[in-house]
């Protein structure tokens, strides 16, 4: 068992899906007689608490010294972009704030504002191909050796340097305002919470990931993957 793919439910940090499995794993050599000490399990690709999701986790000193390998593979997200206001963390579990944008001069309607299909298409193919990114404020991303979700905790100001990144394709899966389903192709060092930022901004009307899937990661793909509830380590 040197790699499980694993459905990384909401509320769970991949540390803890991490954790879970040690603690299985520990039981199950001791069970058998074993020394359980000295084990070794990692994850790679980290997901946010508030995504789900596949996870590759490896266990065992050789597999996890073959993680990078998949860190570096590209990946495919569903992402679900709240549009009309925005979150200091870029995703829903932050402080969030409705953006006021102005009416039409031509009717006194609010929704001659919204962004139809066809505007929402155009943007979207905006964000194809290589470029520069901003990391989101409350990121695992590191300032001289300082995480910047700390130091944004800690009420520090700093400067958020951008990443290159690439996104293979998006592709448009539903909108219903104010809600925008899509699929992301994309290599790593993608923040899919950066994403959903920076697509709101370009319609104008603020944007924030309220709901987050992991589908594929490298030819790993969720349909393999278990659930939580149905890992029988060593059963």
């Amino acid at each position: 068992m040197p790699f499980l793919l694993v459905d990384k439910p909401v509320g769970w940090t991949s540390f803890d899906v991490v954790g879970f499995i040690r603690k299985e794993e520990r039981k199950n050599i001791s069970a058998q007689g074993g020394q359980a000490s000295g084990l070794k399990v990692g994850h790679a690709g980290t997901l946010d608490p508030f995504a789900t999701g596949l996870l590759i986790v490896a266990v065992g000193r050789e597999s996890t010294k073959r993680l990078d390998e998949f860190k570096k593979l590209p990946k495919t997200y569903i992402a679900t972009v709240r549009l009309g206001a925005t979150s200091d963390t870029d995703d829903c579990t932050g402080q969030i704030s409705n953006v006021k944008f102005p009416m039409s001069n031509q009717a006194q309607n609010p929704n001659d504002k919204i962004p139809d299909q066809a505007q929402i298409k155009k943007t979207l193919q905006t964000f194809i191909g290589e470029q520069e990114q901003v990391p989101p404020r409350y990121s695992a991303k590191k300032i001289n050796g300082q995480k910047m979700y700390s130091m944004a905790r800690a009420g520090k100001d700093f400067v958020r340097e951008p990443s290159v990144i690439h996104i293979y394709d998006i592709e448009l899966l539903d909108y219903t305002w104010p809600d925008l389903k899509i699929k992301i192709d994309c290599g790593c060092g993608t923040y899919i919470r950066s994403l959903a930022r920076d697509l709101g901004e370009a319609l104008g009307v603020g944007g924030y990931c309220a709901e987050l899937r992991r589908t594929r990661i490298g030819d790993n793909k969720i349909e393999d993957a278990i659930a939580i509830s149905d890992l029988k380590i060593g059963r």
